[in-house]
């Protein structure tokens, strides 16, 4: 694996970085998605709101109406709005690109709504971490949930794959979920011991890839259920979530080392520091400025220049 300088003309380093702090530090950025209206759109986990960044630099934040709502993963709707889980009051929130919010409960007990994905069929997929369900909502708030075949699995994140359907991970059962949009549910054991995988996205090859948190991996599994692992140089490196960027690359956090990584679909990886180093980056999205944007734990968006260096 090699780390870049700011000399490359192809590669991001620390004279390509934009930090774009949130007022408060201690509000937890935590999850970003590209809006309609240009913006990227960033949960606030730890205050309880959700932050916009516009294409100028500028950032609002707008307030939830619970300060411990525990909003995480977000994604733009198919009906021109912002959808997140509110991970600790067991709800989705919808915010319209001119902030105003507005949330629907779930059914049951407490199911820790977490990973949240636009589907083919119209509505929004989700997991529920403590209940082993996948969730389904429409955009007038319908509800309906799919359980798992396995208990204690602890569903993460979750992507529509180019098959027409859901595709999730499974931390705590070291595997990666298919589910039908009829609801039948694939479940797919990883070869690796204690993958433990969280992020999950749709790559350029038509396969689903995820990184391995517990393991230090970056893995790639097919519609067909064939799996492949790539190690990284850092296997502490705690990889979290993976998004594909325009070049065909997959970028993905490397939370316990406070850097980007990225990982060709021949499998070359690389890895890039962020700035201030330890910066415990969580979740990264594409804007349509064609840059990567990283939500820091520590309190601010971070913009990087990343080079297009095609497919290799």
């Amino acid at each position: 694996m090699s780390v870049p300088t700011p000399t490359s003309p192809e590669s991001p380093g620390r004279s390509a970085l934009t930090a774009f702090p949130v007022p408060d530090p201690a509000s937890g950025p935590y999850a970003l998605a590209a809006g309609p209206d240009g913006a990227l759109w960033c949960t606030l986990v730890h205050a309880g709101a959700v932050a916009r960044l516009a294409p100028d630099g500028q950032l609002a934040t707008y307030a939830l109406d619970s300060p411990s709502c525990g909003p995480s993963l977000i994604t733009a709707g198919p009906d021109g709005a912002l959808w997140f889980t509110r991970t600790q009051d067991h709800r989705i929130g919808r915010i319209t690109t001119g902030g105003e919010a507005s949330s629907y409960a779930l059914p049951g007990p407490g199911g820790g709504p977490y990973g949240i994905t636009a589907g083919p069929d119209g509505a929004l997929w989700f997991t529920q971490m403590h209940t082993d369900r996948i969730g389904r909502i429409t955009t007038d708030g319908e509800v309906r949930e799919f359980p798992l075949p396995v208990a204690g699995a602890f569903p993460a994140m979750i992507t529509a794959g180019e098959d027409g359907a859901l595709w999730f991970t499974l931390n705590q059962a070291h595997a990666v979920g298919r589910i039908t949009t009829d609801g039948n549910v694939t479940v797919h054991p990883l070869p690796t011991a204690q993958a433990a995988p969280v992020g999950i996205c749709a790559g350029a090859d038509g396969a689903l890839w995820f990184t391995e948190i517990g393991a230090g991996r970056i893995g790639r599994i097919t519609p067909r259920g064939e799996i492949t692992g790539f190690p990284l140089a850092d296997t502490a490196c705690r990889p979290h979530a993976i998004t594909a960027g325009p070049d065909g690359r997959l970028w993905f956090t490397e939370w316990g080392s406070g850097r980007i990584g990225c990982i060709t679909l021949a499998g070359r990886t690389d890895s890039y520091p962020l700035d201030p180093p330890g910066s415990e980056p969580h979740g990264l999205a594409f804007g349509p400025d064609g840059a990567l944007y990283v939500a820091l734990e520590h309190g601010a968006i971070t913009r990087l220049d990343v080079g297009r260096s095609g497919n290799g």
